[in-house]
């Protein structure tokens, strides 16, 4: 390995370092509350040395909601790669949001933060994480498409509003507020119950009905999908006002 080379792998091995050790702050602090000399302090560097890597603050931030991106864009590819019906791929789409939730919270915290307007749109990772949580949605349409084609989704839905109706309503979902969780937590259901219960909500709204290809979401746990039991089994008796 010549010396330019070796120079190379020690810069990106630098910049890796920094990007780990803001990770870290980040994911233990609210945006606000770590600054660049906390970053210098953690990866045990001077300043001026993060600098050379990054302008500033918010595009450290957006390298790191990048790589959250990452992880949910392949867990979607993942999902859509499974030979099952287009209407199962949406189902385990869904699910994969989730579970992307209970698995990196920290990251799914940072990327709905990053989507608030204090960030700057002149940012250059803000393009590149746009195409990638862009791209996240393109994958759902394309199995709501082959929904539609299978027979399994109506043929009355278009797949562009059907992506964004969804995506939004997983967002919605997992970014809900500990006050909402609370109120639905005092009726006698718990957070993850919520949750699971939009897919027995939303797929008789998109599925075709034909008989042909009728699938009830119970009929999804062969192919991999999960569901808590019904609520009606588990909820929790209410006392009578």
């Amino acid at each position: 390995m010549g010396i330019a080379d070796r120079r190379q792998r020690e810069k990106e091995q630098r910049k890796t370092e920094i990007i780990e050790a803001a990770e870290r702050l980040f994911f233990s602090r609210s945006y606000e509350d770590v600054s660049m000399e906390d970053i210098a302090r953690e990866v045990e560097l001077n300043k001026a040395t993060i600098y050379l890597y990054f302008k500033n603050k918010e595009t450290l931030f957006a390298t790191i909601v990048l790589r959250g991106v990452q992880i949910l864009k392949e867990k979607y590819m993942e999902c859509m790669e499974k030979q099952v019906p287009g209407i199962v791929k949406v189902a385990l789409m869904g699910q994969a949001y989730y579970q992307f939730s209970q698995e990196y919270p920290d990251y799914l915290r940072m990327i709905h933060f990053y989507g608030s307007e204090r960030f700057s749109r002149e940012n250059p990772c803000t393009a590149e994480i746009g195409k990638g949580y862009g791209t996240c949605r393109l994958i759902l349409r394309d199995a709501i498409q082959e929904g539609i084609d299978d027979g399994t989704i109506r043929a009355d839905l278009d797949p562009f509003l059907t992506s964004m109706y969804l995506m939004i309503s997983f967002m919605g979902i997992l970014s809900m507020e500990n006050k909402w969780k609370l109120v639905i937590e005092a009726e006698g259901f718990s957070y993850e119950q919520f949750a699971s219960e939009f897919f027995r909500f939303i797929t008789p709204a998109i599925s075709s009905g034909e008989e042909s290809h009728k699938m009830d979401v119970k009929d999804f746990a062969s192919f991999g999908f999960f569901l808590t039991e019904p609520v009606a089994l588990e909820k929790k008796k209410r006392k009578k006002s």
